[in-house]
């Protein structure tokens, strides 16, 4: 088992360091890692998608937000968008190699995150009445 010391001390040998401000790899993490970007990924595991598809599978997105998301992670390499020369025109978007290999590292953290919910939930609730 890789204990967090060793986890960073091989950020070390890294070229790129997120924590550093004008560090390029910090813009990509907040891609992946934000709140629409980390659910379209994960929606788009499950195999390619069209625009409406996606934002049906991601409750609650905006068109504008969604659209926004899909061209930061196909500028990072993350998504590939494919458009048919159709009438009326036909976009799908799926996820390059890259996407997918962040993806399933991603969908290890969202799966952690839901199975570990009702603990969350205790917390929240033992938070909040320690301060009513």
């Amino acid at each position: 088992m890789t204990t967090t010391q060793e986890l960073a001390e091989g950020l070390d040998d890294l070229p790129y360091n997120v924590f550093a401000k004008a560090c390029p790899s910090r813009g990509t993490l907040e891609h992946v890692t934000g709140r629409w970007g980390g659910l379209a990924l994960g929606a788009l595991y499950e195999g390619s998608l069209r625009f409406n598809e996606l934002r049906r599978r991601v409750d609650g997105v905006s068109e504008k937000m969604l659209s926004q998301t899909l061209h930061a992670l196909e500028r990072d390499g993350l998504v590939h968008r494919e458009a048919q020369p159709t009438n009326p025109p036909r976009v799908d978007y799926e996820l390059t190699p890259l996407g997918r290999d962040v993806t399933e590292r991603l969908l290890a953290l969202i799966h952690f995150v839901e199975g570990s919910m009702d603990e969350v939930l205790a917390a929240r609730e033992r938070y909040d009445s320690a301060r009513a």
